[in-house]
C-alpha cells in the first residue's frame, strides 16, 4: 500500500470540495475510515458505535470538504477532530434517556419512613456542617450547594486549586466521621 504525503491528501480533499469527485472520495474513505474506526475503538467506543461514528465522520467530510483549511491543520488532524467531536456528540445522545423511556404521570408517593429518615439525615448533615472550620464549610457549600467546580471556586476565591481540593477533601472526611 502506498503511503501518500500530506500534499496528496490535501489535494484529494480539495478535489472532493471542488468537483464532488466520488472516486477521490472513495480513495480518501478507504485510507481514513479504518484509521478513524480504530481511533474510536481505542478511545473506548464499542465497535457498533465506532462504525456508526466513522460513517458519520466520512459523510461529514463529503459534505464539508470545502471547509478544510490546510493552513490550520493536516488532513488527518482535521478528520480526527471531526471524529472526536462526533464521538462526544454520540455519547451524549446515547447517554440521554429517550422520551419513551421517561416516566409519565406522578410517581409513587414516597414511604413516610423514608421521608422521615431523609429529613433526619438532612438535619444531621446541617448540624455537622456547622462544626466544620469556616474555610472548609464555605468551600463545601460552594461546591455542593452552589454547584461550582473546584476550578471555579479557585478562580472566585483566588486560592490555589490544590488548596481548594485539600480543604474539600478534609471537610468531606470530617463530615463522613461525624455522620457515621
Amino acid at each position: 500500500m502506498v503511503d501518500y504525503g500530506e500534499a496528496h491528501w490535501a489535494a484529494r480533499i480539495k478535489a472532493i470540495a471542488r468537483d464532488q469527485d466520488q472516486a477521490t472520495f472513495a480513495e480518501v474513505f478507504r485510507h481514513f475510515a479504518p484509521k478513524v474506526k480504530a481511533f474510536l475503538i481505542k478511545s473506548g467506543a464499542e465497535a457498533s458505535l465506532a462504525e456508526d461514528c466513522t460513517q458519520d465522520v466520512m459523510a461529514t467530510l463529503w459534505r464539508k470538504a470545502h471547509m478544510y483549511d490546510p493552513v490550520r491543520a493536516s488532513v488527518a488532524t482535521w478528520i480526527f477532530t471531526i471524529a472526536r467531536n462526533r464521538r462526544i456528540d454520540l455519547l451524549r445522545k446515547y447517554a440521554r434517556p429517550e422520551p419513551e423511556n421517561l416516566p409519565w404521570g406522578p410517581g409513587a408517593e414516597p414511604d413516610q419512613a423514608d421521608v422521615l429518615a431523609h429529613r433526619q439525615e438532612s438535619t444531621r448533615l446541617a448540624e455537622a456542617l456547622t462544626h466544620l472550620p469556616e474555610q472548609q464549610r464555605v468551600l463545601i457549600e460552594r461546591a455542593y450547594l452552589g454547584d461550582l467546580t473546584h476550578r471555579e471556586i479557585a478562580e472566585e476565591t483566588g486560592l490555589p486549586l490544590g488548596t481548594i481540593k485539600s480543604r474539600i477533601r478534609l471537610a468531606l472526611d470530617r463530615l463522613r466521621h461525624s455522620m457515621a
